[in-house]
């Protein structure tokens, strides 16, 4: 990896029914091979499921349900004279969103409904209300970090 300097961050583009950004980043990430058209129908389709159960406002939804899955504290592996510690560390805000998106598409993914359109629109509900597999992986990552609080003073 180059230290000249650091990537640019590319602009991305908010979405076309709805003018957010986050969730045009989630789209991308939950499009594969290329087929954004397809990515939308989902996400769309998944909001309109998501309004229909609840009677609130999508984007508002969808955004508390990221906030209720983005991690505070992550673990970094660190060598101290041959040995490996699991230091805690603070999440920078990009790599939180960023983190939150990857686990509520991991977790939709992996839910037992028949189209994705149904495992989001499952997973961002609850999301929302606090259980789900995508809390669950941060709540996970919150223990851990806990668990190596004794190793913070190796932090860098």
């Amino acid at each position: 990896m180059s230290r000249r300097h650091a990537a640019e961050k590319r602009e991305i583009l908010p979405d076309a029914k709805f003018g957010d950004r986050v969730l045009s980043k989630f789209m991308n990430n939950l499009m594969i091979d290329g087929k954004k058209a397809v990515a939308e129908k989902i996400v769309y389709n998944a909001m309109d499921r998501v309004e229909e159960k609840i009677k609130r406002a999508p984007v508002e939804v969808f955004h508390e349900a990221l906030d209720n899955i983005k991690p505070a504290v992550e673990v970094r592996s660190r060598r101290v004279g041959g040995a490996t510690y699991q230091v805690p560390v603070e999440v920078r805000p990009e790599r939180r969103e960023a983190l939150a998106i990857r686990w509520l598409i991991q977790a939709a993914r992996n839910r037992n409904e028949n189209t994705m359109e149904e495992r989001l629109a499952g997973e961002l509900l609850d999301a929302v209300n606090g259980r789900g597999a995508a809390v669950k992986k941060r709540e996970d990552t919150h223990k851990m970090a806990e668990a190596n609080k004794a190793f913070s003073h190796y932090r860098w």
